[in-house]
């Protein structure tokens, strides 16, 4: 077994601890997170894993952390994607990680994909092994499952996660060659353990369920690979779809036996891995930026200024400004075009300007939208804004309303929605669909 490194702690803004290792020092700062394992103590016990780790730390400085409310991290849930954007931003912090190359699988490739979008002056590549881009069926996504499948998967973590049934039947759809190892069954069982509470992992697999990063896709500007196997013809499938949306995105299929943990043939991955973020590439000097805007409009503003007066009512608008400000403050968002970079925390500052400005007599309506906005003189521009601004206008007093990238990306933030069906946006191409925020 390898020696196992050091565990450090970051803490994040709200205070939670995040545990987290580097191992290596190579001249590339590597962040890799896994899908289903987790605890970057335990995980060192399981040689396969031991073996991935040290390939990859052999060219890099390879840094692993735990999410929030798995394995030594603090937090009592499991986090929304917009959490662990933030959460890794913190851990990089503290190591004065100022560009690192990203490694993720499966959905874990998807937050991976989101802080690379957000934070494009922070990422050097992205290499995402088996793309997937939500667990979520649909005509278009084929290869995600129902929400009976879900509840049904959850029901089944819930009852049995950490036993030696667990670990075989993960072993069976993962290296079904093996699963009849009872000394291995008990490791994964071991490491499952470590890795979540059968609670957390139940809200896991629904927040996954809701999860949806297809629209972020475009919006990534930074050197992609999308890594899968040969022989895995129905995956490959799609990574090759999870590909096709990313700007000049790379394919490479690995030989290898499927049947092998984790990843199939890990020299191979490693050395592919190596290769593509070892190359040197232009800086890109492009200012888009996945961004959340919300906009806020005074219902009735008209009509409230004619009776009040000019003098009453620029001191009432005065006041709302003073309120916009606080909660733009409080929720982390900049003044004039965007509330930063996180899609809950904008519907967060909706909602507490909606219920703020009622003491002033007055009520707004907002509308949120997430998407690439064009960084110009310090304000963003671009399609992003328009949409924000049209979803705006059609809510009613006191209403905030959504769009499906917005929804699809806060699942699991304690947000509730209520569809409002499907409209043409002015100016804007293809119908959207768009929702209300009910608690």
């Amino acid at each position: 077994m390898a020696q196992t490194p050091d565990t450090h702690y970051a803490t994040t803004a709200d205070g939670v601890s995040i545990a987290y290792q580097t191992v290596g020092d190579g001249p590339v700062d590597l962040a890799l997170e896994l899908e289903n394992w987790g605890n970057v103590e335990i995980m060192w016990e399981l040689e396969p894993l031991a073996d991935l780790f040290e390939r990859l730390s052999s060219f890099s400085r390879l840094i692993l952390h735990d999410r929030r409310g798995t394995g030594l991290s603090g937090g009592s849930f499991f986090p929304n994607l917009e959490t662990r954007a933030r959460d890794l931003l913190t851990v990089l912090d503290t190591i004065r990680s100022s560009r690192a190359a990203l490694f993720g699988e499966r959905t874990t490739g998807a937050a991976l994909a989101l802080f690379a979008a957000t934070h494009p002056d922070r990422v050097s590549s992205l290499v995402w092994f088996k793309g997937v881009a939500t667990r979520r069926w649909s005509p278009e996504y084929p290869w995600g499952d129902t929400p009976d499948d879900h509840r049904r998967e959850a029901a089944m973590v819930r009852d049995r996660m950490g036993s030696k049934e667990f670990g075989r039947g993960w072993l069976l759809w993962g290296a079904p060659s093996v699963a009849g190892d009872e000394r291995l069954q008990a490791k994964v069982a071991r490491l499952d353990r470590h890795f979540m509470a059968p609670s957390t992992a139940a809200e896991w697999i629904k927040v996954e369920g809701e999860t949806d990063v297809t629209s972020v896709l475009p919006s990534l500007r930074c050197p992609t690979l999308v890594l899968d196997l040969e022989q895995s013809t129905t995956a490959a499938a799609e990574s090759r779809h999870v590909q096709s949306r990313i700007p000049g995105a790379e394919l490479a299929l690995i030989s290898g036996d499927p049947d092998q943990l984790p990843f199939g043939n890990r020299a191979e991955i490693a050395a592919a891995v190596r290769e593509f973020v070892g190359r040197e590439r232009a800086v890109d000097t492009s200012k888009s930026v996945l961004g959340s805007v919300l906009f806020t409009d005074i219902v009735g503003s008209t009509e409230q200024q004619a009776t009040l007066g000019d003098r009453a009512w620029a001191e009432l608008i005065g006041r709302h400004h003073a309120v916009v400000r606080d909660a733009l403050e409080r929720w982390r968002g900049v003044e004039n075009d965007t509330a930063g970079d996180g899609p809950a925390r904008a519907i967060r500052c909706a909602l507490d300007i909606v219920n703020r400005v009622r003491d002033l007599g007055i009520e707004i309506r907002a509308g949120v939208h997430t998407g690439e906005c064009e960084v110009m003189d310090g304000k963003h521009t671009g399609l992003a804004v328009v949409i924000g601004a049209r979803i705006a206008a059609m809510a009613g007093p006191s209403e905030v309303l959504v769009s499906r990238t917005v929804k699809d990306l806060t699942a699991g933030s304690g947000f509730s929605f209520e569809g409002r069906g499907e409209h043409e946006l002015k100016g804007v191409p293809d119908r959207w669909a768009v929702f209300r925020v009910v608690a």
